[in-house]
C-alpha cells in the first residue's frame, strides 16, 4: 500500500511539473528559492560595475525571503553571440529570473524565444528592447531611466553654466564651440542623449558651433585618444565638451590634462551617470557637473520585482509604466549638492 502511494505521489509530481511548464521543456528548479542570472553586454562598463553590485546587495538582503536567494553574473564582452549563449547557460543552470542589459537591443530574438521555451521571466535593464520586441511574451519587462531626460537635464546644466560664467567664450564671439563624444554608434540611448543636450542649450538661448563628434564606446581610453585628435585639431577653440557618460567625459579630461596645459585653457566638460568617480570629478572642480542615473534604485526596483515574479505576490505594489516598465528619474549634480549623492552611494 505505502509503495502505490509514492508511486501515485510521483505521478502527480510529475503531472504537477508538465502543466507549470505548459509547452516548455522541464527542467530542475530549486523550489522556493530566487535565483537571479545576470547577463551584461560588458562588464568592465563603470556604470554597470556598480549596477551590478547593487544588485548582488539587494539579492543577498531577500535571502531570508526565500530558501536562498543567489545571482549569477555572466560578460559578454560586447558579442551578442556569446549573450545568447550565456543565456542559454544560466537558463541550464536553473535561474528562475533572467535579467539582461542586452548587447545589441535591437537583436533580442534568440533571448526571448529561449525563455519563452523555458518558461523564464525576462527583466531587460539599461538597454530597453524596441517596443515591438516587448511585446514579444506577457513575461517581459523593463527596469532603467529615460535617456530623453538625461540629455534634457545635461542640457540644462551646460546652459547654466555658460550663462553664469562668460570666461567659458574665451574667444567671446558669443558662440560656444563644442565636441561631442557619443556612446556607440546608432545607439538610442547615445542619439536620444546627443540631441536633447544639444536642442535644450539651443532653447536656452546658446549659440553653438560643433567643431567635432567622435564614438568613444562609453569608455575612457578611447575618449582620452579621441580627444586628443581634437585637441590636435582644434587648439585651445573648444569650449565645451558634452560625453553622452562620466567616462568618456573623464577620458577627455585626461586628454587635457596628459598636454600639461593650464586648467584656465580648459573647456568645461559634462557627463552622465553620476559614477563613483564621476561624483568624485565634480567634487574636485574637473567636471563641470554631471546627471544621476540611479543605479542603486534600479537595483532595488530589479530585485523587488525579480522577488514578486518568483514568490507570485506583490505585483500589485510595483508601478509599471507602459504596461510592464519600471523608469527611475534622473537628477542633475553640481558642485553645490555633489556631496549628497556621494554619501548615497
Amino acid at each position: 500500500m505505502k509503495r502505490r502511494k509514492m508511486t501515485a505521489a510521483a505521478i502527480l509530481l510529475c503531472i504537477g511539473l508538465a502543466v507549470m511548464h505548459g509547452c516548455g521543456k522541464v527542467r530542475e528548479v530549486k523550489s522556493e528559492k530566487l535565483y537571479l542570472g545576470v547577463a551584461c553586454y560588458n562588464a568592465s562598463d563603470t556604470f554597470l560595475s556598480e549596477w551590478t553590485d547593487s544588485l548582488r546587495k539587494e539579492i543577498e538582503a531577500l535571502d531570508s525571503e526565500f530558501d536562498g536567494a543567489a545571482v549569477t553574473i555572466a560578460d559578454a564582452a560586447g558579442s551578442q553571440r556569446t549573450q545568447d549563449d550565456q543565456v542559454k547557460a544560466l537558463i541550464d543552470s536553473g535561474c528562475n529570473v533572467l535579467c539582461i542589459n542586452l548587447v545589441d537591443r535591437a537583436d533580442p530574438s534568440e533571448i526571448i524565444d529561449l525563455a519563452k521555451e523555458y518558461d523564464v521571466p525576462i527583466i531587460f535593464f539599461n538597454r530597453e528592447p524596441v517596443a515591438e520586441d516587448m511585446m514579444q511574451w506577457d513575461k517581459l519587462y523593463y527596469v532603467g531611466a529615460d535617456a530623453k531626460q538625461s540629455g534634457i537635464f545635461q542640457g540644462e546644466l551646460a546652459a547654466e553654466a555658460i550663462l553664469a560664467d562668460s570666461r567659458i567664450d574665451r574667444n567671446h564671439d558669443g558662440i560656444i564651440q563644442y565636441i561631442i563624444l557619443e556612446g556607440e554608434p546608432g545607439h538610442q540611448d547615445a542619439l536620444i542623449r546627443t540631441e536633447n543636450a544639444v536642442d535644450t542649450l539651443k532653447s536656452e538661448g546658446i549659440l553653438l558651433e560643433k567643431v567635432g563628434h567622435g564614438i568613444a564606446n562609453w569608455n575612457r581610453v578611447q575618449a582620452q585618444n579621441r580627444m586628443q585628435q581634437f585637441i590636435d585639431q582644434h587648439q585651445n577653440k573648444i569650449e565645451l565638451v558634452i560625453a553622452n557618460n562620466d567616462d568618456m567625459a573623464l577620458g577627455a579630461i585626461d586628454a587635457y590634462q596628459s598636454r600639461n596645459l593650464t586648467e584656465s585653457s580648459f573647456p568645461v566638460f559634462f557627463g552622465i551617470d553620476g559614477t563613483s568617480v564621476g561624483l568624485e570629478a565634480v567634487r574636485e572642480g574637473v567636471l563641470a557637473g554631471t546627471v544621476y542615473n540611479d543605479a542603486k534604485g534600479q537595483a532595488e526596483a530589479v530585485a523587488k520585482l525579480s522577488a514578486a515574479l518568483v514568490s507570485g505576490t506583490g505585483m500589485e505594489d510595483i508601478a509599471f509604466t507602459k504596461g510592464k516598465c519600471i523608469y527611475l528619474p534622473y537628477s542633475k549634480v553640481t558642485a553645490d549638492n555633489v556631496d549628497e549623492y556621494i554619501n548615497m552611494k
